[in-house]
């Protein structure tokens, strides 16, 4: 039964983690009971209730993993650095990249009090200005994650330095290429309007979050005029890159049509009457946190994240396709190709 348990990505072998932890980790305690929490995490993560307190263990899924997924030693390692500055994470404690332990490599951290939102629009909030300094205070932590000093925290090996979107340009195409499974004219002319446009490397380098979004932030709501981002959650897609990168993939998420199922957007809403800054003040106010003037070639980059989020989505498509993964879910996703190249390609033509 202890080992069934140990396999199963939704328990935990209470016994041989308490046994590890007491040597390990004691000031954690002695852990009572693991409940894992809802949701679509890749990685399976867990409250742990203990004689001392309330925690969350993030573990890697039982099982044969790809190389680099499910990285929650690079999670560990990114969140241990950011603690003291001013990027909210959780504190945390301990990295076991023993799987022998409970079954696959696991970290622990404090459990943090606050709430997700899930749907950009924010329509559990009853104030437009509450829902405008909540998206200030998303502004705030991007721009105050692009400002860490990655030398200064340890994190100037954490990834590939220079070139990154001529790289990720080159990746994302192959990717695409290698599960194409029907010509979409949309895509063939994204492709080349992003190979034709690509900007020269300007030499920025920071710390990305790589799904930087609203459902991946907690906030206290305990001040409606001054909502804070508690917690900044899922840095699995975290390295070192461009950090036009970042707020080019949020913008693009906000870009989304409105009633899309799987990533509603802000698409089709209006903005003004939510209390939501629109895609310039945002821009502009993040520019200004960061001593930016402007940025140039702004539409290459949100054309670059539609794209990134295709090729993504048709990576799913080929793998329902060929039998390894949920069919009717992935077709769903796959629907999205085609119309998110085409908001890409509208938006070429726009300006911000």
């Amino acid at each position: 039964m202890a080992q069934h348990q140990a396999k199963a990505p939704h328990t935990l072998d209470l016994n041989a983690l308490n046994n590890y932890l007491s040597d390990a980790c004691p000031e954690i305690g002695k852990v009572k009971s693991a409940d894992k929490f809802a949701g679509g995490q890749s990685n399976p993560t867990f409250k742990l209730t203990t004689d001392s307190g309330v925690f969350v263990l993030r573990r890697q899924p039982p099982g044969k993993l790809l190389k680099s997924a499910h990285a929650v030693d690079r999670e560990f390692r990114v969140i241990h650095a950011l603690q003291g500055t001013d990027v909210p994470v959780p504190k945390v404690y301990h990295l076991c990249e023993d799987a022998r332990v409970i079954g696959s490599m696991f970290y622990i951290m404090a459990y943090v009090d606050g709430t997700i939102f899930w749907n950009s629009a924010l329509p559990e909030i009853n104030s437009s200005a509450t829902r405008g300094a909540m998206y200030d205070e998303m502004n705030r932590v991007l721009a105050a994650l692009h400002s860490v000093d990655i030398n200064a925290i340890g994190l100037a090996d954490y990834g590939k330095p220079g070139s990154y979107f001529e790289r990720q340009l080159s990746r994302w195409t192959k990717q695409y290429r290698a599960s194409e499974l029907e010509h979409i004219e949309e895509i063939e002319s994204l492709i080349t309007y992003l190979e034709s446009h690509l900007p020269e490397d300007d030499g920025q380098i920071a710390l990305v979050h790589g799904d930087f979004r609203l459902d991946n932030m907690m906030f206290d709501m305990t001040d409606s005029d001054h909502p804070s981002v508690v917690a900044v959650l899922d840095w699995e897609l975290s390295t070192l890159g461009h950090p036009y990168a970042d707020l080019a993939y949020q913008c693009m998420q906000l870009r989304l049509p409105s009633d899309i199922a799987h990533a509603a957007g802000l698409g089709g809403l209006d903005r003004a009457a939510l209390g939501i800054p629109s895609e310039r003040e945002y821009v502009q106010s993040y520019c200004r946190r960061r001593g930016i003037e402007s940025i140039s070639n702004w539409t290459f980059y949100l054309a670059f994240s539609f794209f990134r989020l295709a090729a993504i989505l048709q990576g799913v498509v080929k793998r329902a396709h060929d039998g390894n993964a949920s069919s009717e879910k992935a077709m769903q996703l796959g629907a999205m190709v085609r119309p998110l190249a085409q908001i890409a390609n509208q938006t070429i033509n726009q300006e911000l």
